[in-house]
């Protein structure tokens, strides 16, 4: 059943890993195009699309490298292995993404002092490839999106992206059909507030994974109150669960067991309890037992 499970992760992250190679070309090519556009249209909303987009690049890349990393194996310096760059990797992209955010902004407040002239048929033209682009790298991602905290990511921002480029779509029209110039600076700090708001759920949740909290999805009370539902098991304490990567999460805890259990009862019990904890997504624990009168005189 170990070999399953450890089976069925190799074979996800190989899938993911595929998944972000392919959005990775995919937007890279139209970051190219949207970057020589908007520089020929003077289009502040396809620019800063771009930077977007190129910062989501970045990510894709960096959720790559994290992902190959993570499939090192343990060695006697890193004991846990590589699994925690998956985690940091989430981290630095929303970091990056803020990044972006802020230079969007203040680009726009610039725009907004100083219109400019821009070509609204040009942009709406190459942003309606992004909507395309975008929608078919988030699907990309759609399958594995609530397995994994960088995929996930990564799946909001690409479908936030097309998104984003229907309101550039939208623009386009406008500024070609009334030829107000503040349109293009307006959809580029309505782009500012959409990944604000995407990125902040990222950055807050990885940061608490980077501290070791207890993984969303995860209710210590119900696994305590699961586990002394066990035979043999009376009572367990010191429950420490965290995050090893943004796919596996570890385990310690304290099991007070019944007095009569012999040491092979003991092995067989722990192992029917790690098994029932990888259903409720911890793949690494930890176990120390003590019987009940050794608890007593403690």
């Amino acid at each position: 059943m170990a070999h399953d499970h450890a089976h069925h992760h190799t074979t996800q992250l190989t899938s993911v890993s595929r998944a972000f190679i392919w959005g990775i070309v995919l937007n890279l090519g139209f970051v190219v195009i949207e970057f020589a556009t908007g520089f020929y249209t003077n289009s502040l909303a396809l620019l800063s699309d771009a930077g977007h987009n190129l910062s989501d690049v970045a990510t894709l890349g960096l959720s790559l490298f994290a992902f190959q990393i993570a499939k090192r194996k343990a060695t006697t310096r890193y004991t846990y292995g590589f699994h925690k760059s998956t985690i940091l990797a989430s981290l630095a992209n929303a970091v990056i993404l803020l990044i972006a955010v802020g230079s969007i902004g203040w680009e726009a407040i610039q725009r907004f002092m100083n219109p400019e002239e821009t070509k609204g048929s040009v942009i709406s033209i190459v942003a309606g490839i992004g909507i395309v682009i975008n929608t078919v790298s988030a699907l990309l991602f759609f399958r594995d999106k609530e397995k994994d905290l960088n995929v996930k990511g990564a799946y909001l921002h690409l479908m936030l992206d097309a998104a984003v480029s229907l309101g550039v779509v939208i623009a386009g029209f406008i500024i070609t059909y009334t030829g107000i110039k503040w349109i293009d600076p307006l959809i580029s700090l309505l782009i500012m507030v959409v990944v604000l708001y995407s990125t902040w759920g990222l950055l807050t949740e990885s940061l608490k994974l980077s501290l070791d909290a207890v993984p969303s999805g995860i209710d210590i009370d119900k696994i305590k109150e699961q586990l002394v539902q066990a035979e043999g098991v009376k009572d367990i304490h010191h429950i420490h669960v965290w995050a090893m990567s943004t796919t596996k999460n570890a385990m310690t805890a304290h099991l007070i067991l019944d007095n009569n259990l012999k040491e092979e009862q003991i092995a067989e019990l722990k192992h029917e309890l790690k098994h029932d904890l990888e259903h409720l997504n911890i793949q690494h624990v930890t176990f120390e037992t003590e019987s009940v009168a050794c608890h007593d005189k403690c």
